[in-house]
């Protein structure tokens, strides 16, 4: 089974679901239809026929050599020759300049097709993000238009054996040369793509600590690092003092590689500073956000081709009886596997939902910095665990040949199951919604977002029936979670335990209203089924949001102790 770009999902999202209604689509619908028809053609055809031989032959090492799958090199080129890179990236420097929904869009269908090569362009686009915010005039003229294109590649350089969700305790050095320089000395691990035979350029963005630096995170700074030395007129010339170690052998994603970099063999690697001195984790951050909705939208991207290759089984294998089938039935029409089915596609139109929702708040600007901060970590965490979710179910739906090889459907949870672990894992993620994100003004940003959630709800009921209900449960119980968590009373010790309890929660109760407001605009547009929309806003409340209240149990209850699971964990 091939992989078929969702065009008419994806668009009915953009530009039904993503903003409150009445607001505009992010570019005008017909142009917005034909760059995605257009993206969708060239992943489908270019791209998907190389996932299997992704996985299969995977990324190889060889005296400090890396050298991609077969048929990587040319895909990307023609990703870069088609634009499809610089889509959402700035007009200044080469790019198209469209809205970041757009480019969420797009990157959506170039992960389905082969997850491992779209992590590619999602670090060298987050790469350009931290070098035109923070870098220098110079530094954009001259490094910018390539890494905007695609030509050049980025990477993002933050892990080191004894650090890694810890970056206080990093230890890779920068010694300033006097002349706006720097000599940077040491290693990073869990590298993506920080070696490879696509691009004739890398641009690392590392992280290191000036001699006199403070202590701890705020005493990291932010350097460019290429691997090659790029002249003033734009040449290449001789490779940086920097390497390859090796490779990581993985669970999945195997065609992406996973480098050891050691930066300073020879004496030191030259790099540039990136914004101020002691003050590059928030350079750092820049990349590290776009990144992450880029992995939340890896959870939808292989949730939508887990449930495509999980339905087209479900009807071609025939087995029992069912009504309205003479002789054997295909298993779809079994209610079990219909239910799963069913599970599986409202699970990934809602998780699309939101990690597009966030990409509409980056494009509203400074209006919509807050609810973009607010959904960063859920839409990292909840649609990466949801991504997680349908590829298991995906298996299940295959019985015992989903375990094997063959069909493919085990390499979809093998590749998606990084994604709760990379870019901050999904506790990490948690906790920032819970310490950091939800007590910003008072809770303000919650409560409005709650405000918004009820009103489509409501507006739904008639088309959803009795099912608004338990959505409106859902929201209830968010709310009476958030507010139990902002209490004064509540010690950090209880916070943290119910963190990931509530984004649980948060994703549930954003994701059933965010299917409402799509049940009741179903019919005003050319691309939904107004029938399905409103089947899965109901399938979705009876199934999946009614565990919204017992998820609001345990987050409020006084009976937890946290001693207990210290104790059980060994600690205690």
């Amino acid at each position: 089974m091939t992989y078929r770009p969702p065009i008419d999902e994806i668009l009915f999202t953009l530009t039904r679901v993503a903003s409150p209604p009445g607001s505009p689509p992010p570019v005008p619908v017909d142009e917005l239809a034909a760059i995605l028809e257009e993206a969708g053609r060239f992943c489908a055809e270019r791209i998907a026929p190389l996932d299997r031989t992704s996985d299969l032959v995977g990324a190889r090492w060889e005296d400090g050599r890396v050298t991609t799958p077969p048929g990587f090199r040319e895909a990307y080129a023609d990703w870069i020759a088609g634009g499809w890179n610089a889509v959402a990236q700035p007009e200044a420097f080469g790019g198209s300049g469209l809205p970041v929904s757009v480019g969420t869009a797009a990157m959506e269908m170039l992960t389905s097709s082969c997850m491992a090569l779209s992590t590619l362009p999602v670090l060298s686009q987050g790469a350009a993000d931290a070098i035109e915010a923070h870098a220098s005039d110079e530094l954009k003229a001259l490094y910018l238009p390539k890494l905007v294109s695609g030509e050049w590649t980025g990477t993002m350089n933050l892990t080191e054996p004894q650090a890694g969700s810890d970056l206080g305790l990093l230890r890779t050095r920068a010694e300033p040369l006097g002349d706006g320089r720097y000599r940077i000395t040491g290693s990073k691990i869990f590298i993506t793509f920080g070696a490879h035979d696509l691009a004739e350029n890398i641009i690392h963005l590392v992280l290191a600590r000036l001699p006199d630096a403070p202590a701890g995170v705020k005493g990291i700074s932010l350097f460019l690092v290429p691997q090659r030395f790029v002249a003033a007129d734009g040449t290449l010339g001789a490779e940086n003092d920097l390497r390859c170690a090796g490779i990581e052998h993985k669970l999945g994603i195997r065609g992406s590689p996973t480098c050891t970099m050691v930066f300073g063999d020879g004496g030191g690697a030259i790099g540039w500073l990136v914004g101020e001195e002691n003050k590059g984790l928030a350079c750092m951050f820049t990349m590290m956000n776009k990144a992450r909705l880029a992995t939340g939208l890896q959870g939808v991207a292989m949730a939508e081709k887990a449930t495509q290759k999980a339905a087209a089984y479900a009807l071609e294998r025939r087995q029992g009886r069912a009504a309205g089938f003479d002789g054997a039935a295909p298993i779809a029409a079994h209610p079990d596997l219909a239910k799963t089915l069913a599970r599986m596609k409202a699970l990934t139109a809602a998780a699309r939902s939101i990690a597009y929702a966030a990409a509409a708040a980056i494009d509203a600007g400074d209006a919509g910095d807050a609810r973009a901060s607010l959904l960063t970590p859920v839409v990292k965490a909840f649609c990466t665990d949801i991504g997680c979710e349908v590829a298991s179910l995906g298996i299940q739906v295959h019985g015992g040949m989903g375990f094997v090889e063959e069909t493919g459907a085990a390499q979809l949870l093998r590749d998606i199951r990084i994604a709760p672990i990379y870019e901050g894992t999904n506790a990490i993620q948690a906790i920032d919604l819970v310490m950091r994100k939800i007590p910003r003004e008072g809770g303000s940003e919650v409560a409005r977002l709650i405000a918004e959630s009820r009103a489509d709800v409501a507006r739904a009921e008639n088309r959803v029936g009795p099912s608004a209900a338990i959505l409106a449960e859902a929201l209830s119980a968010l709310e009476t979670a958030t507010a139990h968590l902002l209490a004064p009373a509540i010690g950090e010790a209880a916070k943290l335990l119910a963190a990931q309890t509530y984004l649980r929660l948060f994703g549930l109760a954003l994701g059933g209203a965010l299917l409402s407001r799509g049940a009741a605009a179903a019919g005003d547009s050319r691309w939904a089924k107004e029938a399905d929309w409103i089947r899965l806003a109901r399938i979705y409340a009876e199934d999946i949001a009614a565990e919204a209240e017992g998820l609001a149990g345990q987050i409020v209850s006084t009976r937890r102790d946290p001693a207990d699971y210290r104790a059980l964990a060994g600690v205690g």
